[in-house]
Parts: C-alpha cells; structure tokens; sequence
C-alpha cells in the first residue's frame, strides 16, 4: 500500500501496533502491581516506567531489587538486557536517520520492541516510503503501547497498594520475564544463547554480588553470536 500523506502513514502504523494493546495492557498491569509488591510507592512506580519505558529491563531491575543486589548490578544487569535498543537504533538509522534531531530523540526515548518490529519491517517492505512517512508510521505504531504502558502501570501500582502484604507476589516476577523472553527464541542462535546463560547462571549462582547473572549473560551473548557466525559460514559453503 502506497502512502499519500504523512497523516495515512500515521493511521497504518496505529493499525499495525493496536494488536499489541493485548500485550501490553497485562504486563504494564502486572508490572505496577508487583513494584509495589517489591517496595516501591506508586509515584515511584509510574516514574521507573516512564523514565526507562522497557518492560524487560524493568522486571529485571525488579528481580535484583527483591534479591537486594547492589545497585551497580541491578544498572547493569538491565542496561545489558536493555542492549538490544541500541541495535534496533543501528537498525533504523538508514530508514530514518535523516529526521530532524527532534523527532530522532523523542523516538528514540519510545522505541520499544512492538514499535521497532512493526517498522522495519513495513520499511524493508515499502522502501519507497518518504523519511516524513516512515516518522509519522513509527509514531502511529508506538501510540497504542507507550501510552497504555504508562497508564496500566498505574493502575497496577494503585492495585498493588491495595494487596495485603500475605499475598506474596515473588513468584510473578520471573514466571513474566520468561513469559516476555520465550517468544524471541526463533532462531537456533537465540536458542543456544538462552541454554549458555541458564548454565552459567547456575553455575555462577555462588558469585558474590549477584555478579553471576552478568557473567551469564556475557557468556550467552558469546554463544549466540558464535552459533550465529557458524551457522553463516556453513550457509555460505554450501554450493
């Protein structure tokens, strides 16, 4: 389908992102009642949402907290979850990189999962696409998630505060994050990666500091990216 104004291309990418409103509502939901659970206040609830605005490197952050890491762990264990935006970001840049500084930092503060896989690939799709329209696509997809993501957190946390201390909600926490995770193993790589980061993991699991969950994850990045490079090799000498 060919875009005629900026305004069409905005309604297609809200179009395209409204099916994950079914995602995002559960989590955000989920994510501001177990914040609360793990000791935060509302205010502080709704604002980690909003600062950071990435589901997963939230519950990580979440998971440690409830451990009582040191704070250096949990910032890094989720800048390394949370590593992936800077792919995306390299990703993007020759679909929009010529927007105006604006409009690349505001989406680059919105750019979640749902958002970025709808828009590559409708721009690999429609490389005819103007940079105006793939701007105003990006903002139509990402409109039915960050704005649902902020307000469920919300009502979550106002939820949360309401839940008698005895409902321990501890186990929510991980049951999610795997939840969130086991959709993106879709390639033998992913798969190899996920495998190495639980054995480490455990194997590490006597490391002082939580540090164990870093060097697992270091390890399964290893991993995937050594099966990704084998499986290309062996693509490439096939005749």
């Amino acid at each position: 389908m060919a875009f005629t104004t900026a305004k069409s291309a905005y309604l297609k990418g809200l179009a395209d992102g409204s099916p994950f409103i079914l995602v995002i509502i559960p989590f955000s939901l989920l994510f501001g009642l177990v914040a609360v659970e793990a000791g935060l206040s509302v205010f502080e609830t709704l604002a980690f949402s909003v600062v950071v605005i990435a589901g997963a490197a939230q519950f990580t952050a979440l998971q440690l907290m409830q451990e009582n890491a040191p704070t250096v762990v949990i910032l890094a264990s989720a800048l390394a979850v949370n590593l992936r935006m800077a792919m995306y970001s390299a990703s993007l840049t020759p679909y929009i990189g010529s927007a105006k500084l604006w409009q690349r930092a505001l989406m680059a503060y919105v750019t979640v999962d749902q958002s970025y896989i709808v828009s590559i690939a409708k721009f690999e799709k429609e490389p005819q696409m103007t940079v105006p329209q793939r701007v105003a696509y990006f903002f139509g997809a990402v409109t039915p998630v960050v704005p649902l993501w902020y307000a469920f957190t919300l009502v979550g946390a106002l939820l949360g505060a309401q839940v008698p201390d005895s409902w321990a909600l501890d186990f929510a926490i991980p049951i999610t994050f795997l939840a969130m995770i086991a959709p993106m193993f879709r390639t033998l790589a992913h798969v190899v990666a996920a495998l190495v980061a639980v054995v480490v993991a455990l194997l590490a699991a006597g490391v002082p500091y939580s540090l164990g969950l870093i060097i697992a994850g270091i390890a399964g990045m290893m991993a995937g990216a050594r099966t990704e490079l084998w499986l290309t090799q062996r693509e490439g000498a096939k005749p």
